[in-house]
C-alpha cells in the first residue's frame, strides 16, 4: 500500500473529488498541507489577503458553475474564526464549500496553546459537519465524508480541522482505487406530483415560486419547460433570479419587501395558488405570513424535510431535489396536456405580462449628483445577456435587483440570507477563477467596497479582471433609510473632507486612489454624459492590463429606494412610470382591459 503523509492523502482525495482550485492563507499550523499542495501541483492556489476573503472566494467559485466546490484554507485559531462568516453565508444559502484549518498538535490542544481554539465547536452551528481529525489514518475518510455530505440532500459547507502532527504523520492510502461516495438526494414520487398538479390545475390564478434550490440543482431548463407546458407564470426569488430569463413571457417578476418589482408584487397579490420549488419563504420575500398566504393555497417542494412547515405550514409538502421533482412534473404535465386535462392559462399569463410591461419604476434621471436608478439603466444598455452580476447587501443590491435584468442561471450571484458586507469583491474573484472568460460585474455601495478592499490586490496579482461598479453616496444607505422609522440619522454617515483630494468634496474615501494603489485601474463618473465613455474605457483597461477595474459613480447623498413592511404596502419614494393608467396600485384594471405603451405614459409623483 502506498505510504504518504496524511496531508498528502488529503490533497489526493481532493483531486479525486474534482478540486482544481483553492483559496487561502498559509501559516505554521497548516504548512504540511501546503507542502503537499506544492508537491502535487494539482490544485491551483490563490493567495487571499484575508482569510474571510478566502472563504467568500470559495463561495463565489462554487456558485459560479454547477458541480463546483470551493475550498478555502487557513492556519489555526484566527484563520478559522475568520472563516465563520463565510461558512454562515454558505450554510444559509445551501452552498457547499470546504474549509480546512490547521490546529495545534494534539498534545497541545486544550492547553491554551498559541492560536489554538476549538474551531470544531465554533463552526458546528454554521456547517453540515465540523470535525477535528484526531487520528492520521482517518484523514482521507474524513475528506471523503466531507464531499459526500456537501453534495447530499441540502448542500452546505464543511470544516475539517487538522492538528499539525496529524498532518505530518505517515499513513497508508491507495488513491488509485478511491471513488467518491454516492450522493443522496430525495426524489418526489409520481403520486405526490399528481396530487400537487391536481391542486395547481384546480386553481384559477396559479404561480410557480422558484428558489435558489432550482439553480443549485442545475434544473433551470426544466423549470422553464414545466412553466411552458402548463402555461403557469414564474416568480423567481432573489436566489432563484435567472432560473427563467427576465424577458421570458412567463417570467412574472420578483416579489418582496425590497428586492421586488411593482408588477411582481401586484401579480402575486392576485394569485390564488403557489407552487414553491427549492425556496425557503424568506422574510424579505414574504413580508408577514398573514398577507402572504391570505386567499392562497400552497404546495412546497424542498430537498430539506425540515424546511417544509418551518415558516408556515403549506397545504401540501413534497420532500425532493428540485431537479428530480421537475422531471416528474414535466412528465405528468405533458401526459395531462396530451389528454386535454390541463387548463388554458393564456388569459392569466396575459394579465401578468401586461402588468410586467406597464407597472414600472422610472430610471431616466439626468440629475447631478447621479441617481442610482440611472446607473442601473445604463448598465442594462451596456452589458450583454450573459453578464454575471455579483453583489451582497444594501441599497446598492436592492436597487440592482429592482432595475437590472438577468437572463441566465448563475448570472446573479448574491449571498441571500447572511448578506455580509465585504462579500462582493472576494466572491467576484472566486467567480472569475471559476469562469476565466465570463463577463463579470460586481456591484457595491461604498461601505461594502471598503470592507474587504484589500482583496483587489489579489485580482491584480493573479490577473483576474472584472468590472467593479461602486455606487458612492458616502452613507450606510440601507441603515440610514431604516433609521427614518426612529427619526434619526445616527452614525451612518461616511462623509468627510479628504485632505488629500479636495475635489471629492465631502465624499470621504478616495476609492480611485486606493484601487490604483492596490494595483488596479479605476474611473470616477459624476455626470450622466460620462456613462458610455466610462464603461468603454473600463473594458479597454480590463483587456489591456488584466486587472480589476473600478467604476465609481458619485450619487446624490440621499435616495430612498422602494421598500415597505408588507407586499401590499411598498413605498414608492421616487417617481414611477405608469404605462397604463387604468391599472390601480394593486395591478387590477379600473377602467378598461388594456392600454398600449404608445397611448398612455404617465409619470406619477412619489408617495410621501
Amino acid at each position: 500500500m502506498p505510504k504518504m503523509t496524511a496531508a498528502e492523502a488529503a490533497v489526493r482525495v481532493m483531486e479525486k473529488e474534482g478540486v482544481t482550485a483553492a483559496f487561502g492563507v498559509p501559516g505554521a499550523a497548516i504548512n504540511p498541507l501546503y507542502a503537499a499542495l506544492r508537491k502535487r501541483q494539482s490544485i491551483d492556489h490563490v493567495l487571499a489577503r484575508h482569510v474571510e476573503g478566502a472563504s467568500h472566494m470559495a463561495e463565489g467559485y462554487t456558485r459560479a458553475e454547477a458541480g463546483n466546490i470551493g475550498v478555502c484554507i487557513g492556519t489555526s485559531g484566527p484563520a478559522g474564526t475568520d472563516m465563520i462568516t463565510g461558512l454562515y453565508s454558505a450554510s444559509a444559502d445551501s452552498i457547499p464549500i470546504l474549509c480546512i484549518t490547521g490546529q495545534a498538535p494534539r498534545a497541545r490542544m486544550n492547553k491554551e496553546d498559541f492560536q489554538a481554539v476549538d474551531i470544531e465547536s465554533i463552526a458546528k452551528p454554521v456547517t453540515k459537519w465540523a470535525v477535528t481529525v484526531q487520528e492520521p489514518a482517518l484523514v482521507p475518510r474524513a475528506f471523503q465524508q466531507a464531499f459526500h455530505l456537501m453534495r447530499s440532500a441540502r448542500p452546505g459547507p464543511v470544516l475539517i480541522d487538522l492538528p499539525l502532527d496529524v498532518q505530518l504523520a505517515e499513513i497508508e492510502f491507495d488513491d488509485e482505487t478511491y471513488e467518491p461516495l454516492p450522493v443522496y438526494k430525495p426524489a418526489a414520487t409520481r403520486a405526490q406530483v399528481e396530487k400537487a398538479l391536481t391542486m395547481l390545475n384546480d386553481a384559477e390564478k396559479p404561480l410557480i415560486v422558484a428558489g435558489g434550490g432550482v439553480i443549485n440543482a442545475d434544473a433551470s431548463d426544466l423549470l422553464v419547460e414545466f412553466a411552458e407546458v402548463t402555461g403557469v407564470p414564474v416568480i423567481p426569488t432573489l436566489m432563484g433570479w435567472g432560473a427563467i430569463a427576465d424577458d421570458h413571457p412567463l417570467m412574472a417578476g420578483m416579489v418582496g419587501l425590497q428586492t421586488s418589482h411593482r408588477y411582481g408584487n401586484a401579480t402575486f397579490l392576485q394569485s390564488d395558488f403557489v407552487l414553491g420549488i427549492g425556496n425557503r419563504w424568506a422574510n424579505r420575500h414574504t413580508g408577514s405570513i398573514d398577507v402572504y398566504t391570505k386567499g392562497r393555497t400552497f404546495v412546497h417542494v424542498d430537498i430539506e424535510p425540515t424546511q417544509i412547515g418551518r415558516v408556515f405550514m403549506p397545504d401540501y409538502g413534497i420532500v425532493s431535489d428540485a431537479k428530480a421533482a421537475l422531471e416528474l412534473f414535466i412528465e405528468v404535465a405533458r401526459e395531462w396536456r396530451a389528454a386535454g386535462k390541463l387548463k388554458d392559462r393564456s388569459a392569466w399569463a396575459g394579465e401578468c405580462e401586461h402588468r410586467k410591461t406597464h407597472m414600472l419604476r422610472k430610471t431616466h434621471f439626468d440629475t447631478v449628483p447621479l441617481k442610482p436608478q440611472r446607473v442601473y439603466q445604463e448598465m442594462n444598455e451596456v452589458f450583454g445577456r450573459d453578464t454575471c452580476y455579483v453583489t451582497t447587501i444594501g441599497l446598492s443590491q436592492i436597487a440592482a435587483a429592482q432595475f437590472l435584468h438577468v437572463y441566465n442561471p448563475r448570472n446573479w450571484i448574491n449571498c441571500g440570507q447572511a448578506g455580509p458586507l465585504g462579500w462582493t469583491m472576494p466572491a467576484a474573484l472566486g467567480v472569475r477563477k471559476a469562469c476565466p472568460d465570463r463577463e463579470i460585474v460586481a456591484i457595491s455601495g461604498d461601505y461594502d467596497f471598503q470592507f474587504m478592499i484589500e482583496e483587489l490586490a489579489v485580482g491584480a496579482q493573479f490577473k483576474m479582471p472584472y468590472i467593479h461598479v461602486v455606487v458612492n453616496n458616502s452613507y450606510l444607505g440601507l441603515i440610514r433609510q431604516a433609521q427614518r422609522g426612529f427619526d434619526m440619522d445616527y452614525n451612518v454617515q461616511l462623509s468627510f473632507e479628504n485632505v488629500n483630494n479636495p475635489e471629492l468634496g465631502d465624499y470621504g474615501v478616495d476609492h480611485v486612489a486606493v484601487a490604483e494603489g492596490l494595483g488596479c485601474k479605476a474611473i470616477r463618473v459624476k455626470s450622466p454624459n460620462e456613462f458610455k465613455e466610462a464603461f468603454d474605457k473600463a473594458h479597454q483597461l480590463m483587456d489591456e492590463y488584466q486587472v480589476p477595474v473600478v467604476v465609481e459613480f458619485i450619487l446624490e447623498r440621499v435616495t430612498n429606494v422602494s421598500m415597505g413592511t408588507e407586499l401590499n404596502a411598498v413605498n414608492e419614494f421616487e417617481e414611477i412610470l405608469c404605462l397604463d393608467p387604468s391599472l390601480g396600485t394593486d395591478g387590477v384594471p379600473t377602467t378598461r382591459e388594456n392600454a398600449s405603451i404608445d397611448e398612455d405614459i404617465d409619470v406619477l409623483e412619489p408617495a410621501e
